[in-house]
């Protein structure tokens, strides 16, 4: 197919999410002319529920902000890359502990903003129904278009993988009885006198009885995604990502697995008792405001009646006022280890570059990485140089050589994690606090060293 007329740009990006935005801003920081195709609100999604670009649409959370984590030694490396959106994040952050948390409204509105006002980007609100024949990068994200999808899946000759992801329910701040919730950060690690979460407490009566509920409640059928059968892309009712099982998910594998995933108790004493909850429901804010909050962890496909019955079991949310249901929506991306090198370009045309939730990678946080890497490496495309692979000894680096040589047997969707990164070289055992500091300052060090080698980073397209 031809691409769209009457448009004349040096890089087209498609998709206006975390990737494509931070993709399209790091080619126009580099000189290059950028049309970034955003599909809504002309096509609407059934996840989305704005109009604006980066819209988060399961947490608000950007994870840890802590060096020694995974997802904040990401940030780290993408502070040092001048990444726009994390910028953006830290400008319109909300409480949350030791974690990087937004508002979300205002996040995709300083997004929108900051895109739409730089003089080398055109946010075109158009869906894009195939794959750019010129220099191009595909963020189009785990919502792609069926037509989108199909034209992928002829470029690629691979049939896409699959999973169901889901997003948290909402509720506002005044229907929480806080005669009952408590606020409190894990370990007290918010340094507050009151924590950043609101936590609700349950006895191991209220548990029993919660989980016996949430595991026989009604779901919503999942034949609509189903029926997509012309986005070539075959879903299965029962496909989940380990990484964000629906709460009854988790529910129906023993009475226990709640009481040790999101309603883990661990350090969250309950000031009326001086003790841990048997389990624990934590609310995260979600605007600035400070009015909204998600429920942390509450992933969930119930029908909306069920989702009021049963969580307002929860002590503290008995009458509580929900803003926002949670709901499934399809996940897609490719198979990357066969389709792309580790710099994000696809393997059988130079010109094409993939990037965020498309190509396996999960976590906000990587989204934003991928997008800048493929915006980073599509201007150097663009100029005649190289594009390049970051050093695996970086966060960055790890998960782009994860998703990109896996082997068939092991491909999943992956996080940012120490796990996938290269041993450490050390005289002595190291705990699990040590080896994390160890590969965080290992990796800053050599990002610092490799960032210095290249001309990316010493000068700009003229």
């Amino acid at each position: 197919m031809e691409k769209i007329e009457g448009i004349s740009e040096d890089l087209t990006v498609v998709g206006g999410g975390l990737a494509g935005s931070e993709a399209a801003w790091q080619a126009a920081e580099r000189g290059l002319q950028v049309s970034l195709y955003e599909m809504r609100p002309k096509v609407k999604t059934g996840a989305h529920v704005g109009e604006g670009l980066a819209e988060l649409v399961c947490s608000n959370s950007l994870g840890s902000n802590l060096p020694d984590r995974a997802s904040g030694l990401l940030k780290d490396e993408l502070r040092i890359m001048d990444s726009l959106l994390i910028e953006i994040a830290e400008k319109v952050a909300v409480p949350a502990g030791g974690a990087l948390a937004v508002d979300r409204e205002g996040f995709a509105r300083e997004v929108t903003e900051r895109l739409e006002a730089h003089p080398k980007i055109n946010v075109i609100r158009e869906e894009m129904p195939f794959v750019p024949t010129t220099l191009s990068i595909v963020a189009s994200g785990p919502l792609t278009s069926s037509r989108l999808s199909k034209s992928i899946a002829e470029l690629s000759g691979e049939q896409h993988l699959y999973f169901y992801d889901a997003i948290s329910p909402i509720v506002s701040l005044e229907s929480i009885n806080m005669d009952i919730a408590y606020r409190a950060s894990r370990y007290d690690r918010g340094e507050e006198e009151q924590g950043d979460y609101i936590n609700c407490p349950l006895n191991k009566e209220e548990y029993e009885a919660f989980v016996t509920e949430l595991s026989r409640a009604d779901r919503i059928e999942l034949h609509d995604f189903e029926q997509e059968l012309e986005s070539g892309v075959r879903a299965g009712a029962h496909t989940f990502f380990e990484g964000c099982l629906p709460v009854e998910i988790i529910a129906q594998r023993g009475e226990k697995s709640l009481a040790f995933g999101p309603m883990r108790p661990v350090g969250l004493d309950d000031p009326r008792t001086g003790r841990w909850p048997h389990a624990v429901v934590q609310l995260r804010q979600d605007n600035a405001a400070g009015s909204l909050y998600n429920l942390v962890g509450f992933q969930t496909n119930l029908k909306f009646p069920e989702q009021r019955r049963v969580l307002r079991m929860i002590p503290g949310l008995e009458n509580a006022i929900f803003e926002r249901y949670g709901q499934m929506h399809r996940n897609t991306f490719i198979h990357s280890p066969k389709l792309l090198h580790s710099s994000l370009q696809f393997k059988e045309r130079q010109d094409l570059f993939f990037a965020g939730q498309i190509t396996g990678v999960e976590g906000y946080v990587g989204n934003i990485a991928t997008g800048l890497l493929a915006g980073m490496n599509a201007s150097r495309k663009y100029l005649g140089e190289e594009p390049v692979s970051l050093p695996k000894t970086t966060m960055l680096g790890a998960l782009c050589r994860y998703i990109t040589q896996a082997s068939d047997a092991d491909f999943q969707p992956m996080k940012a994690n120490f796990g996938i990164m290269p041993e450490l070289n050390t005289d002595r055992r190291l705990n699990r606090r040590e080896r994390a500091r160890a590969h965080a300052e290992r990796a800053m060090k050599d990002l610092q060293t490799y960032l210095s080698e290249i001309s990316e980073f010493t000068a700009l397209a003229a």
